[in-house]
């Protein structure tokens, strides 16, 4: 009897040690499988990050694509109006005296050392020619207005030239259009703010061919 008990016991204890093995081999496998899905998840979302950047990327190439396409539609249609001084005839000589200039606001000639800020400046009084002109010379668009010029298109303006790079605006009251447009050799009276020439000039002419020294600082000068 004492045999068959321990006999029992021992095969409790195989039993016991069989099932544990069994949980064992259960527990690692579900472990396996929990593992493998993170890793899967992980993979998923970091693939699902990836063709995301990639695609928003690709949307942001698109659309700089697109707005330089635009510009260079602006920049193809005609400006009615719009007066040209040769290029070969506008001196460029640097002198610290006052230039009398042949057109109000002046489009080229001499000018001042110093060239006038123009990183879309708002100028809220008359700017010194002589330095204003030096800033046409680095390929900014100078805005100007008298004051004919009504509040609305004046701030309109202000807000576009704020933010333009190489382009600047100051009140002019000698000059013969209440709200005018001028480049190195180009200029153009419009009729308000929102006249489609504005955008055409600044589409052509910011940084655009006409500008003697493209590339040239439009800050580090003088604030009028």
């Amino acid at each position: 009897m004492s045999f068959d008990r321990r006999t029992r016991i021992e095969q409790m204890r195989s039993a016991d040690r069989a099932r544990d093995r069994r949980n064992r081999v259960v527990a690692i496998g579900l472990s396996a499988v929990v593992v493998a899905g993170l890793l899967g998840f992980g993979s998923y979302m970091l693939l699902e990050k990836s063709e995301a950047k990639e695609k928003s990327g690709e949307s942001r190439a698109q659309d700089s694509k697109q707005t330089e396409q635009e510009k260079a539609d602006l920049a193809a249609e005609p400006i009615a109006g719009e007066k040209t001084w040769d290029a070969k005839k506008l001196t460029r000589d640097h002198v610290t005296t006052d230039v009398k200039y042949p057109m109000e606001p002046p489009v080229g000639g001499n000018h001042n050392p110093a060239w006038l800020n123009c990183d879309g400046v708002v100028y809220e009084k008359a700017v010194p020619n002589v330095n204003a002109v030096h800033a046409l010379e680095h390929g900014s668009v100078w805005v100007t207005y008298n004051g004919k010029a009504s509040a609305s298109d004046v701030e309109a303006l202000a807000s576009r030239v704020g933010s333009t790079p190489y382009s600047l605006m100051s009140p002019y009251e000698g000059q013969e259009g209440a709200l005018m447009l001028s480049a190195w050799g180009k200029q153009v009276t419009v009729d308000g703010a929102d006249d489609p020439r504005v955008a055409r000039f600044f589409a052509r002419y910011v940084q655009g061919a006409q500008t003697p020294e493209p590339g040239a600082p439009c800050t580090g000068g003088v604030d009028g």
